[in-house]
Order: C-alpha cells, then sequence, then structure tokens
C-alpha cells in the first residue's frame, strides 16, 4: 500500500515555517543589545493543494512564507553623553552608504570618525548628508547638532544629516534596512548624546521560541506516527 504523501508535504511544510521561525527569533534575541534594531516578524499564508475541482476528500491546507515584516516600534533612549551619538526620537532613519556605494537606512547612530576625518558607523560604512554626500568633520573641533540635524563646529554650519522615511522596510542584515513602498516625510528628532536601544522584548522572544520549538516537534511527531500507520497498514495487507 503506497503511502499518500499529501499529508507528509503538509506537515513538512509546516515543520519548515516552524524552522524558519525559530531562526527569527534567535536573530531578534541575538540583536537585543543592538543599537537601533528593529525586531522582525514572520508572517505565513494558507495554500490548499490541489485545486481539484472540489474534491474535499484531497483539499490540504498547507502554511507557506508570506513575509517578514520589520516592526518600526520606537525604542528607548539611552544617555551616552558621547557627541558623535544620535537618536532619531519619532520616525525616519540615518543614511549610510556601504563600500559598494549603496546606501542602506539605520537607526543605530553610534557614530565616530575615521583616520579620513569622515562620519561612520561601526561598520565603516559613510554617514551621508542632505545631498548624499560623505560627512567630513574637524576631529579638533567640538560638533553639536541640532533637532533638525543640522551639523555645527565651533559654532559654524557645516552640513545636515540626511534622514529618509518610508512606509515599511525590509531587514538587509547587521542592522541596516532597505526601503520599501513610498518615501514619506520623517518628522523625527535627531538627539545628540543619545542612541536608541533595540525594541526586542527578550521574554517575549524566549516565549514565542518556546511555542515554535513545540510546532515543530509536533509535526515532527505527526510525520513519525504517519510512517509508523503506513507500515502497520503494509502488514495488515500482507496477512
Amino acid at each position: 500500500m503506497a503511502l499518500n504523501m499529501q499529508p507528509v508535504y503538509v506537515l513538512a511544510s509546516g515543520g519548515s515555517r516552524a524552522m524558519e521561525q525559530l531562526d527569527t527569533i534567535t536573530n531578534n534575541i541575538a540583536n537585543a543589545n543592538t543599537a537601533g534594531f528593529k525586531r522582525v516578524l514572520m508572517e505565513e499564508m494558507s495554500q490548499k493543494i490541489p485545486q481539484n475541482g472540489g474534491d474535499s476528500a484531497n483539499l490540504f491546507v498547507f502554511a507557506r512564507f508570506k513575509d517578514s515584516p520589520v516592526i518600526l516600534e520606537q525604542g528607548s533612549l539611552r544617555f551616552t553623553q558621547n557627541g558623535f551619538d544620535f537618536a532619531i526620537e519619532g520616525e525616519g532613519f540615518f543614511v549610510v552608504e556601504n563600500g559598494a556605494g549603496e546606501e542602506l537606512l539605520t537607526r543605530n547612530g553610534h557614530f565616530f570618525l575615521n583616520a579620513e576625518g569622515y562620519l561612520v558607523d561601526d561598520g565603516g560604512n559613510y554617514v551621508l548628508d542632505e545631498d548624499s554626500k560623505r560627512i567630513s568633520l574637524d576631529g579638533d573641533k567640538e560638533i553639536s547638532v541640532g533637532s533638525d540635524g543640522r551639523i555645527f563646529q565651533n559654532g559654524v554650519y557645516i552640513t545636515k544629516l540626511k534622514t529618509l522615511n518610508y512606509e515599511s522596510v525590509y531587514a538587509a542584515g547587521e542592522g541596516y534596512y532597505r526601503p520599501r513602498g513610498a518615501a514619506k516625510e520623517s518628522n523625527g528628532r535627531i538627539l545628540q548624546g543619545y542612541l536608541e536601544s533595540s525594541n526586542v522584548n527578550v521574554v517575549k522572544e524566549m516565549s514565542d521560541m518556546i511555542v515554535a520549538q513545540r510546532r515543530f516537534e509536533i509535526y515532527g511527531n505527526l510525520i513519525r506516527s504517519l510512517d509508523a500507520l503506513e507500515q502497520k497498514s503494509n502488514e495488515i495487507g500482507k496477512a
């Protein structure tokens, strides 16, 4: 007696989604102490197989990946007293340029001057001004930044930090994001000497991890039960 594989596909699909959920939660927990990190969710959808004209005996519903939305909820603000630390209170992202010349979004405003005098982030990416140019500063002069992002040194205006806002973003890895959807006005206020903490609730993430682990175990147990049932059916068929 041949094993009907459709139930196995359904259970395997659910198990695969549970593993993806575990990976997402693990990444959130790993970045709980990363400044400006935004937690990610994993959304699923259901799909019927096959579309067979209403034969209810063969209509199976299985889980499919849908999306990984980034939750843009504001993290708490931490005072650091570091003149090169910046946080955005409200909506918006800082814009940096990576080694490939690509612009990325970030909420991690832990910046410093590199050996060439350019303002860079922890990853060595260049922080950009409103004209998408790299920001060059004099390390011997005092820096002050207004709530609108304008940068001054010894009272002289230098340039303005570039901040952008979008309807939504998606994770690009290591605390960076890429835009999704249309751009919209940024109402964020720049705070100098502050960093934004991640918006990850570790207790909730640990709770979700336990649920995802149990879910994965259930799918695995059901697949093993199906296999055992198939073996019993074969034995009965031979009797």
